[in-house]
């Protein structure tokens, strides 16, 4: 932003203009400019009309200097103006100025209103502050050589002296509070580059971290559902082609199972896919799909597998949420019995204690150290269960079976 845009954005204010590091718009700067040289103009022609009322001797020296400002503006202040300074019109231009005002000092001091313009567009051009005071200062004191030198007395050169100083000084005062105006301006838009450039990177941070966790989510709903139902079906065609020779009716049943899986998983996929609950959740309570869950396991591994929901009681009720991590607990649960537990009987139970609601799978096999093997599976229905504000127990040992317990707050259905 150059000097001249500064003070005309000080001069003359857009309100809700600018884009924060220009604080003047295209088309108010436009105007500015088409203002600036309607007034010099104007101000040009005024002097044109005093120096009629000049002295013959003064009039045709007072008409040259006019002239050559005329011109010199016409070529190079002008567009040095628009421009907002150029390197080689700029300070052609203000060497004109300063000697023509420096001549009309000796000639016609009363021309001295035309510093009125002279010294704003010294601000206008120039392309720094340093420069601006320097061409200020001259402009003053070429200004004040004349009248200095022709006083008929020192208080007239005082006098002289004194008005010089009090232009110079307003010129400067104001200059430099455009100056700093202009700072804290391109502070401004700085800043506001550095925070479109801070909420860039924030913005594909958190595009990046919510591919992340769907990542996370699809992987851990593969896991849970599909990953599952394509073990059982493994498990179950093993079963099924060691029977088909001695028990065909036993071979039958478990392909049955298999096409029943298979049903399931498919759906379970499409479920994934669109993002909608569980297809045990999709037309049932979450204690049926517990009763067909544990059914289906009891026929898929010959376990003895029981639901209790007696101590389930009344409260709020379950968001989806909260449902869908009880129930993939649950199945969670359960095939770690299958893989490892080498159980004879499994009991799930729905609790309701304190405003929590807590799924427990608890079998009778052979046990592990929870610290020794935390497992995958574990590990990933914990970090579900706490997206919902929940926990996960695992009590085991060696010889002493297993219970899994996946307990969630009961916060209420949600809209």
């Amino acid at each position: 932003m150059t000097r001249g845009r500064a003070w005309a954005a000080v001069l003359l204010p857009e309100p809700g203009e600018g884009d924060g590091g220009f604080p003047l718009s295209e088309r108010g700067w436009r105007a500015t400019v088409a203002g600036m040289h309607v007034i010099s103009a104007a101000v040009w022609t005024l002097a044109v009309v005093t120096t009629a009322t000049r002295p013959e001797g003064v009039r045709p020296v007072v008409l040259a200097v006019l002239a050559v400002l005329a011109v010199a503006y016409a070529l190079a202040g002008a567009p040095a103006i628009a421009a907002g300074g150029l390197r080689l019109r700029s300070p052609l231009y203000l060497t004109v100025l300063v000697a023509g005002f420096a001549v009309l000092g000796f000639t016609d001091p009363t021309m001295f209103f035309l510093l009125f313009l002279a010294y704003p567009q010294v601000w206008f051009v120039v392309g720094g502050t340093t420069t601006g005071i320097a061409w200020t200062v001259l402009l003053a004191v070429a200004s004040a050589i004349g009248p200095v030198a022709s006083a008929a007395s020192g208080d007239a050169a005082q006098d002289a002296l004194v008005s010089t100083g009090i232009s110079l000084l307003f010129s400067l005062a104001l200059g430099l509070w455009v100056s700093r105006v202009l700072h804290q301006s391109e502070q401004r838009a700085q800043l506001i580059d550095q925070l479109e450039r801070t909420r860039a990177e924030l913005a594909a941070a958190e595009r990046e971290r919510g591919v992340l966790a769907e990542r996370e989510r699809l992987a851990r709903e593969v896991h849970d559902t599909l990953a599952q139902g394509y073990t059982s079906i493994v498990v179950l065609a093993q079963t099924a082609a060691a029977q088909l020779d001695r028990d065909p009716a036993a071979a039958r049943e478990r392909l049955a199972v298999i096409e029943e899986v298979a049903r399931d998983n498919l759906a379970e996929a499409r479920a994934v896919v669109a993002a909608f609950r569980p297809v045990g959740l999709e037309e049932s309570t979450l204690v049926e799909a517990l009763h067909r869950l544990a059914e289906r396991f009891g026929r898929e591994t010959g376990l003895a597998v029981r639901v209790d929901t007696g101590a389930l009681g009344t409260g709020p009720e379950l968001r989806r949420d909260e449902e869908v991590v009880l129930l993939r607990g649950a199945q969670e649960a359960l095939t770690n019995v299958r893989r490892h537990a080498g159980a004879s009987a499994v009991v799930v139970r729905l609790v309701r204690v304190a405003g929590q609601v807590s799924v427990h799978v608890e079998d009778d096999g052979v046990g592990f150290d929870p610290a020794a093997a935390p497992g995958a599976g574990l590990e990933g229905l914990r970090g579900r269960v706490a997206q919902v504000g929940g926990t996960v127990d695992v009590a085991s040992a060696p010889g002493t079976g297993t219970r899994v317990t996946v307990r969630v707050p009961a916060s209420g259905a949600g809209p």
